[in-house]
């Protein structure tokens, strides 16, 4: 019998019949939120031109204002773009590299941004510097130790994670941010799990650019993600996409602006509801925002020790370095398949038994993996039930 989703659940359309502890994927929206999307495309296809000339502009000051309450900045000092991944290309595409200049990466890095690095440091004759941190993890003095030890003279970029995606690590990234950025070397923050799940001061963190994902956990639509590139480092960085931007009238805007504003025809209903996003969210749960974030850390703490007893684990890092996912190795297992491409048969028998989480290999050290996530919608219950059907499918293998 499938447990219960926690009293929220009700806000979202997921299928009864899956227990969805795997947020941190893709998200998931609420169905107001897909409804008020809806409203704003209808209001697209009405009048199109009046749409885009009349009615998307203002919004997107909106929606800019609106996300830049929540990360502490200057609403002018952020892009909406669509993805994190774009916003990591886009400034990767964008810097000045020359030839043996170095980009400095932890092991830990999201694939995809860590292709977009070897991409273009291929291209402009740069050394990519990976540095191993080790999982289980002792603390977050490890990685500061590790990744200050890496900078060279010859270091001009470093990209880092907020929260790292395989291994759910808490990095300290305001530390690390703090320490490069005084050493001259710009760090490009994948905070792809940021808004929504950390509280963010982008003003005070001090890094040169930032991207997040809106449509994780601040539940946004899909396609929806946010850039900040600090003031002095804007006039060097373009979109993807060149548009009429770079050469429109500036008025009383900024060529920055102009240009992420209007990079070609697209949806942009995604970006115009985060206003309302933000609102709704904020009010299903009392205490708003930040009682959402401690509720869903404090639930993936919860979740966590109850999987780690229950599969006679150990914790691979401190409860400081968890936000609202959490990776486990799995016990007495060998290799995994590659999510997406080669799916692994746990993976496959957990599904047949309505449990949706991400099972996969991790090579440090070497194993099979889960990671659970948690959002207003969980409950313990569903945690309960994830670690008695693990017990019971891996006394099988």
């Amino acid at each position: 019998m499938r447990p219960e989703p926690s009293e929220f659940a009700f806000h979202w359309g997921l299928n009864p019949e899956t227990v969805f502890l795997n947020h941190g994927s893709f998200g998931a929206t609420p169905l107001a939120i897909i409804n008020e999307q809806r409203r704003w495309q209808d209001w697209m296809e009405l009048e199109p031109v009046r749409f885009f000339e009349e009615l998307l502009p203002p919004a997107l000051v909106e929606s800019r204002q609106a996300l830049a309450t929540m990360l502490s900045c200057d609403p002018d000092d952020l892009a909406l773009v669509e993805n994190a991944t774009s916003g990591v290309n886009t400034i990767l595409r964008s810097f000045d590299f020359k030839p043996g200049d170095e980009i400095l990466v932890p092991d830990h890095a999201y694939q995809a941004c860590r292709n977009a690095i070897d991409f273009v440091a291929s291209r402009n004759d740069v050394n990519v510097v990976t540095v191993n941190i080790p999982f289980p993890i002792e603390g977050p003095q490890v990685v500061i130790d590790l990744l200050m030890e890496s900078v060279t003279e010859r270091t001009v970029l470093a990209m880092i994670d907020s929260v790292t995606s395989p291994t759910g690590l808490r990095m300290p990234f305001e530390e690390l941010t703090q320490a490069l950025e005084e050493k001259g070397v710009a760090v490009l923050l994948d905070a792809a799990h940021g808004i929504g799940m950390l509280p963010l001061s982008l003003a005070d963190l001090g890094a040169s650019f930032v991207t997040t994902n809106a449509h994780k956990w601040l539940c946004a639509p899909k396609g929806s993600a946010v850039l900040y590139v600090r003031k002095d480092k804007q006039e060097h960085i373009h979109p993807l996409t060149i548009s009429h931007g770079m050469t429109f009238p500036l008025g009383e805007t900024t060529r920055f602006r102009h240009e992420f504003d209007w990079t070609g025809t697209r949806d942009p209903t995604a970006w115009c509801v985060l206003p309302f996003v933000i609102e709704h969210l904020s009010s299903m749960y009392e205490g708003g925002w930040p009682a959402i974030m401690e509720r869903n850390r404090s639930m993936v703490l919860e979740g966590r020790a109850l999987l780690c007893d229950k599969l006679g684990v150990s914790t691979p890092c401190p409860d400081s370095m968890i936000a609202t996912i959490a990776t486990l190795i799995l016990p007495n297992s060998g290799a995994a398949g590659i999510p997406l491409h080669d799916p692994d048969p746990l993976h496959s028998r957990l599904l047949e038994r309505g449990i949706q989480i991400p099972v996969w290999s991790w090579p440090s050290p070497e194993g099979r993996y889960i990671r659970i996530s948690a959002h207003l919608h969980n409950s313990r219950e569903q945690y309960e039930y994830l670690a008695e059907v693990l017990i019971d499918e891996l006394e099988k293998e």
